[in-house]
């Protein structure tokens, strides 16, 4: 059976490896971080997304590589969620980088849960 963390960093791993990219290549994304006022960080953003994205798959050989990377991701996730309550983006808008700190946040909380 596949256990928690692992499901974990895989759906983290892959999702920031694919909202990296996007983030970097991504007219769209381009568009988007203008609305934030932040497009001077935006490739930034990206390359951090998908590094910390490898960083918690490649973890599983290193495991303090998989906490230290989804600790990053958590705290960049947060900020996005800061973010978007500033600009008045709604819930659904917002969802998704919430999400997306409550993985990596559990991915830290069951590294420490396990190694206790």
């Amino acid at each position: 059976m596949i256990n928690t963390l692992f499901l974990l960093t895989v759906i983290s791993g892959l999702a920031f490896l694919v909202f990296g990219g996007l983030c970097v290549f991504s007219s769209r994304m381009r568009v988007e971080f203008e609305r934030y006022g932040l497009s001077k960080f935006r490739t930034l953003v990206g390359c951090l997304e998908v590094l910390g994205g490898l960083g918690v798959l490649l973890g599983h050989r290193w495991p303090p590589l998989m906490v230290f990377s989804a600790a990053g991701l958590a705290v960049l996730m947060l900020l996005g969620v800061g973010v978007r309550i500033k600009i008045k983006d709604s819930v659904l808008q917002t969802l998704p980088a919430a999400l997306l700190f409550l993985v990596n946040a559990g991915i830290v909380w069951l590294f420490f849960e396990s190694s206790v």
